[in-house]
């Protein structure tokens, strides 16, 4: 078992065209991703081939073959055409909010949006309408999803880890990675780049829901960062729903006071916001928080030994 996305999923591609749609389009096809066509209205029509190359544990062919992806001009007409059912977003910051809209409006199951640089007001917008659609939104401003040895939508390396016990949703794409190289002996259900950008249509809560009631999900690992109340009302969250081990990491806490660091989201006002104020909340409902990636990698792994011993 997965959450959000699984082998079944056959995904699109807009902004495929593009060179960073192209060149992750590539990626997610050598993964063994089922990516069954592309967007782009002014390329209606057209295919575009591809040199894959089979890598990392979702690979089912080993050496290079060509793959031809149909470009279509609307995601209703790719929908229509190849039953897709997620959609992921490479299209540049001033027409991201139209191509998210086009996406929701599709009533895609999933819509995972990578671009960086999306104004928060378009993010306001297009996760609102994406929730009142009862549409899956991950991002803006994220690194995807994946599930090992299934899928993998956006822009995760597919050969850092496979499949196994743990639960991953982070605020950042590097430490995503970085912790399913440290837990890559486990392996994961499913991990998730939420992005850190003030606005999102996949929180925290809602990842932890979804792991809660995912069978093989048996550890959850919560990566969150300075700014905003995200990670504290987590904690309340975790508290009231939820009754899997869960091990938590905060980034920022050497970040010097005052200073604007990385994601639009991580602003720290007074003592609202710190790393150390979320730590402390989590740990107050029994979520063990390491002090660095490598240490909370530690936790989790012996929370799980805790489960098998």
């Amino acid at each position: 078992m997965t959450i959000f996305l699984d082998s079944s999923d056959r995904v699109i591609v807009q902004g495929m065209t593009g060179a960073e749609g192209s060149k992750h389009t590539r990626r997610m096809l050598g993964a063994g991703t089922n990516v069954v066509g592309g967007v782009n209205p002014r390329k209606a029509g057209t295919s575009v081939t591809f040199e894959v190359e089979g890598y990392g544990p979702l690979a089912d062919q080993v050496g290079t073959k060509q793959v031809d992806v149909p470009v279509f001009g609307t995601v209703q007409e790719a929908k229509d055409q190849t039953g897709a059912t997620v959609s992921v977003v490479f299209v540049p910051p001033r027409f991201a909010k139209d191509a998210v809209l086009e996406a929701v409006e599709a009533k895609m199951d999933l819509v995972v949006v990578i671009t960086e640089g999306i104004p928060v007001a378009d993010s306001v917008e297009f996760v609102g309408r994406a929730l009142q659609a009862g549409v899956r939104l991950i991002g803006p401003n994220c690194p995807g999803i994946i599930s090992p040895a299934q899928s993998n939508v956006g822009i995760t390396p597919a050969d850092i880890t496979g499949p196994g016990p743990i639960g991953l949703v982070s605020k950042s794409g590097t430490l995503t990675y970085q912790m399913m190289y440290e837990l890559r002996d486990l392996g994961f259900s499913t991990a998730i780049g939420i992005g850190g950008d003030p606005v999102v249509g996949t929180t925290h809560i809602d990842a932890l829901r979804a792991f809660e009631a995912d069978p093989n999900t048996e550890v959850i690992v919560l990566i969150g960062e300075i700014g905003g109340d995200a990670e504290e009302r987590a904690a309340q969250f975790i508290a009231e729903s939820i009754t899997k081990p869960v091990v938590g990491y905060v980034a920022g806490f050497t970040a010097p006071e005052g200073k604007t660091m990385g994601h639009a989201g991580a602003i720290v006002s007074g003592s609202a916001g710190t790393a150390e104020a979320k730590k402390e909340a989590l740990e107050a409902v029994g979520v063990a928080v390491g002090r660095t990636p490598t240490q909370t990698a530690e936790l989790a792994r012996a929370a799980y030994q805790r489960l098998h011993p």
